[in-house]
């Protein structure tokens, strides 16, 4: 079952990545972030309700609260970077970085959480190290600003894998609609937190209105994959989870191509299969 809702969460993050890029082309990166993040939040909340989870908060043990909260400052963290660098980059190039943090998210589950990396796995670390360098070519020189979405992009990357890592250790023992509607609260804070620190919620009421339609939609997409991502990572290994989760790569490359035309090159579309080879390989 955990690997219908890994699959799960892999479609929705997919669509986010497409959609978030739509609601951001005028709009500052930070403030998208922490207006998507309310949508995020009303919807893990919801569905807290539709379970019936919120009678179990006062149960929850204070080391998965502080867990939990740690893990949603790393997303803040990485949604911040990631979307900065969604912002300013190509999502082609963006995305396959950002996804780098299967490795490192594996890499920490072995060293702290004690799953074990067979050969087989070993080698799909290797194949998605690969295909992740394949996938980053660099178009003729690299200028600053082209070398300030990549530092972010990479930022993402690491973040993301804290928040695996941390996530998993905070969801023992709570229900996962509940544990990704608490950590959300903490995102929102710090993504609004971010937004004053920067002096920017003047920029909030000038959003377009149609980038407002696509930051929202995204912010649905992320609570979808969310919930499907941690009910997952409860009931599977963290290791073949994020792996499976980094797959929404496909998605967000074919809508790349159909919504904003960026095609990948032979070396990049050479990077992309033996990216997805070297997950499949791990779910061997």
């Amino acid at each position: 079952m955990w690997l219908l809702y890994a699959v799960g969460s892999a479609l929705f993050a997919g669509l986010t990545s497409i959609l978030a890029k739509c609601g951001i082309r005028k709009t500052d990166s930070t403030v998208a972030t922490a207006i998507r993040t309310i949508i995020v939040l009303i919807f893990a909340w919801v569905m807290v309700f539709v379970v019936g989870s919120q009678g179990t908060i006062a149960s929850i043990p204070a080391r998965s609260l502080v867990f939990l909260g740690l893990s949603g400052l790393a997303t803040g963290a990485s949604w911040l970077c990631y979307f900065y660098a969604l912002q300013r980059g190509p999502i082609d190039k963006v995305v396959p970085i950002d996804k780098s943090s299967t490795v490192m998210t594996i890499l920490l589950a072995a060293l702290l959480l004690g799953e074990s990396v067979t050969l087989t796995r070993g080698i799909g670390v290797v194949l998605i190290a690969a295909g992740t360098f394949l996938m980053i070519e660099k178009r003729g020189g690299v200028q600053k600003e082209e070398n300030g979405w990549m530092l972010a992009a990479f930022g993402s990357a690491i973040f993301a894998a804290l928040t695996s890592i941390l996530g998993k250790v905070g969801i023992t023992g709570v229900e996962s609609n509940l544990g990704t509607a608490l950590r959300t609260g903490v995102v929102l804070i710090m993504a609004w937190v971010m937004v004053f620190v920067q002096g920017k919620q003047g920029q909030v009421k000038a959003v377009p209105k149609n980038e407002l339609g696509f930051i929202c939609l995204s912010g649905l997409a992320t609570g979808a994959s969310w919930l499907c991502y941690y009910k997952a990572l409860q009931l599977g290994p963290a290791s073949l989870v994020a792996p499976i989760d980094k797959l929404s790569i496909l998605v967000t490359v074919l809508f790349s191509y159909i919504v904003f035309h960026e095609r990948l090159s032979r070396k990049a579309l050479t990077g992309l299969a033996v990216l997805v080879a070297g997950t499949l390989v791990m779910l061997v």
